[in-house]
């Protein structure tokens, strides 16, 4: 099979000292057999409680320096991952979320106290991650004040210039992701919780697709573009068409 068609990176959410570790390491060595070296969000401050699953790893922030020493890249995802406010932001993907909505300087003291832990633990990243996929102006005034310039969502098939930071999208459909011809996209990966069949269904991706799924890496070395207000319209109305579908179909199963 030829190594053609778009390329996948992966990003992994809710990285916390409390995480299920079997999971998350189970996923680890998916990774590591085929060479692929993900993004991963680390939660400086865990409050949500639906993230504790195992007792907190004593040596959580040292490991977390060796897969940055393996390749691995580091996100900033969020500070506490507490969703405060329903708003849904300038990618309407979820009506909830830890920043959206909340006053510039709330926001900056946030980010800027999980800035901090990081840098207790001697990591620095340029990288965000924001919990819910939900943010406004004021965090990227409060990201750029901070010096932090990427950040990982948006949709679309390399990375773009919007509001004075370079996104690096996430995949709207993995189905359509895997028989597009060219570009690059994200799948979002919540170890948590996987189960059985999710475990099973990235093993085969990582096989049928080597070569196509990537390190995240790789993902900074493309060039990004700019995007102006229309292309910016169609993907807020592409998130919001999707926050939709997915209500419907969790009504559905009830």
């Amino acid at each position: 099979m030829k190594n053609t068609g778009m390329k996948i990176c992966i990003r992994m959410d809710d990285i916390t000292p409390d995480m299920d570790w079997a999971k998350f390491l189970r996923f680890k060595e998916l990774c590591d057999r085929y060479q692929v070296k993900p993004l991963i969000g680390i939660v400086p401050k865990n409050e949500d409680k639906t993230l504790s699953i195992d007792a907190p790893r004593e040596d959580f922030w040292e490991y977390i320096k060796q897969l940055q020493k393996e390749g691995w890249l580091l996100a900033q995802h969020g500070y506490t991952h507490v969703y405060t406010t329903k708003e849904p932001g300038l990618f309407p993907l979820n009506n909830f979320s830890e920043f959206a909505g909340v006053e510039y300087s709330d926001q900056y003291e946030a980010i800027k106290l999980g800035q901090d832990i990081f840098r207790e633990h001697g990591i620095e990243t340029d990288i965000f991650m924001a919990p819910g996929h939900s943010y406004d102006k004021h965090t990227f005034k409060a990201l750029q004040n901070l010096n932090y310039w990427r950040i990982t969502d948006g949709f679309g098939t390399r990375p773009y210039f919007r509001h004075g930071m370079v996104f690096y999208p996430i995949s709207h459909s993995q189905k359509s992701a895997l028989k597009a011809k060219s570009g690059y996209t994200t799948f979002v990966v919540h170890t948590n919780t996987m189960n059985e069949n999710d475990f099973k269904r990235y093993q085969r991706l990582f096989q049928k697709y080597k070569g196509r799924v990537v390190s995240y890496s790789e993902l900074f070395q493309v060039e990004p573009v700019y995007r102006g207000f229309l292309k910016a319209a169609g993907e807020y109305l592409m998130a919001y068409t999707k926050q939709n579908i997915v209500k419907r179909k969790a009504k559905n199963r009830k």
